[in-house]
């Protein structure tokens, strides 16, 4: 980054020197971490981060306990190798419907980069939720931000001690509770209850409860910004994503500088002063800890906090509020209304971004509507080679995959199609019409034979005919195999 780019920040390595003053011994290549203790704040922008907190933790933390058609509603299984999505079921085979989706999240998160900058990171990233989380119990116990320095500067005691021993119980029970959560997505979540409740917890399940509870008392409870900052690849390759039209946290140099201390009844300007009265609250509330004054940086996550700050401290000097606000460089720059910056909004890359997403939507919504609810694998036993049987007739064994991806039972009846007098017949005496329970599957074995007066050496196309009715619903799938007439 050149000196000349915005947010460009001159390197001030410390030098330690011994005999002469131009011998240096040592250098810090690396900032010894500087803990944040960001200031509470309220406003438009804080309300919003609490809302956006209370619908993705009520999302993640009751999704589980939602049932559909007697089941979990969103369970990963595993185990089954299946997928339940409310009404949808999706097998191995599926996988391009989960590609999709990770795709258009994707796409997503490019598109409202463009538009807004960094709004996932700001309101609905695990690493910003979490952190707020805890700093909401922080607040609570310890104080507010001077009191938490205070503290922290103080020699341990019983207060301390006390103080402290709250703070982390409390954030324990909730990293518990979060790691719980997550492996209810994985395992039923009420099972999941039960064993937890008798002690009865598999191997992996311990793991994984452990693992995302410490994770998420490590990352929102010490690393905090270091995650945004150094463990986040989002942050390295946004500035791809922005242009100039892109909405962020901006900072109107053209109107607060030179900034400068005054009191409310002077005249600033005959002062040769901008509107910033240099009180640095902007900086105290940032949770990344940045100054957004030097420019639009890497390591602001676009929360708003400073706006919020920055408004209160104009209305108390009663200026115009928006020396810090949410606009485009474009905006800021050429001194443009809130309507005209808006015009700006649909550019080319937007209306990329957004086309294809509406082309992979209407896609996938197709896709799934005619999605057919049963799925055949037909595959050669090669176990069990062609052979003649009793009666002059050629044998071929095969097994059948039968899924049943709908939530519905489906009786299916197999026959096949493709050469003369087939029959078809269920391995180890099973009848070749059977009922698939809702979401169940069922590797089933059959044995085609049929006379071979007639019939050349080699290999023969067949098709084997898989009738599917479920209630009101009838399915015909018509599947390709071969059957081997041997020399």
């Amino acid at each position: 980054m050149s000196e000349h780019e915005p947010g460009w920040r001159p390197m001030t390595p410390a030098v330690a020197t011994a005999g002469s003053d131009d011998t240096p011994t040592e250098q810090a290549l690396y900032e010894v971490r500087r803990k944040i203790y960001p200031r509470s704040v309220t406003g438009a922008f804080a309300r919003w981060r609490v809302w956006m907190v209370l619908a993705t933790q009520a999302i993640f933390y009751g999704l589980p306990w939602f049932e559909w058609n007697g089941r979990q509603a969103v369970l990963f299984d595993l185990g089954a190798r299946k997928f339940y999505l409310f009404g949808l079921v999706l097998w191995p085979q599926d996988v391009i419907y989960l590609t999709v989706l990770l795709v258009l999240s994707a796409l997503g998160l490019f598109l409202f980069t463009a538009v807004a900058g960094r709004l996932f990171c700001g309101y609905a990233c695990p690493q910003t939720v979490y952190t707020e989380i805890f700093m909401w119990i922080e607040r609570h116990i310890e104080g507010d931000r001077f009191a938490r320095i205070r503290l922290d500067g103080e020699r341990w005691s019983l207060r301390k001690l006390r103080l402290k021993l709250a703070k982390h119980s409390a954030w324990v029970v909730i990293a518990l509770w979060t790691g719980f959560t997550f492996v209810g997505f994985f395992t039923p979540i009420r099972h999941l209850g039960m064993e937890t409740w008798t002690l009865s917890l598999g191997p992996w399940q311990t793991f994984w409860m452990l693992f995302y509870a410490f994770a998420t008392w490590g990352n929102a409870g010490f690393l905090r910004e270091q995650v945004c900052l150094y463990m986040c690849p989002y942050a390295r390759f946004q500035s791809v994503m922005v242009d100039p039209d892109t909405y962020v946290v901006t900072y109107d140099t053209q109107r607060g500088e030179p900034r400068g201390s005054r009191s409310r009844s002077a005249d600033f300007a005959a002062q040769g002063l901008g509107s910033c009265v240099d009180c640095s609250i902007c900086v105290q509330v940032c949770p990344t800890g940045i100054d957004i004054r030097q420019g639009l940086q890497y390591e602001c996550i676009g929360c708003g906090a400073c706006i919020d700050a920055c408004d209160q401290v104009m209305d108390k000097m009663r200026y115009p509020q928006g020396l810090i606000r949410y606009t485009s460089e474009r905006a800021m720059h050429d001194r443009l209304t809130p309507k005209e910056a808006r015009r700006h909004l649909l550019r080319p890359r937007v209306l990329i971004y957004a086309g294809i997403m509406l082309v992979l939507i209407t896609g996938f919504i197709v896709a799934l509507t005619m999605r057919q609810p049963l799925k055949v694998d037909v595959i050669r036993d090669r176990g069990a080679l062609a052979r003649e049987v009793d009666g002059g007739k050629i044998e071929n064994v095969y097994r059948l995959q039968l899924m049943n991806a709908s939530e519905q039972p489906v009786r299916v009846t197999i026959t096949a199609e493709g050469l003369p007098q087939l029959e078809v017949q269920g391995g180890r005496g099973e009848s070749t019409t059977l009922e698939l329970a809702p979401a169940a599957n069922r590797l089933l074995p059959i044995r085609v034979r049929r006379p071979a007066d007639d019939l050349t050496a080699g290999s023969h196309k067949i098709r084997f005919v898989i009738q599917a009715d479920s209630g009101s619903d009838s399915l015909v799938l018509r599947e390709p195999s071969s059957f081997i007439v041997p020399r």
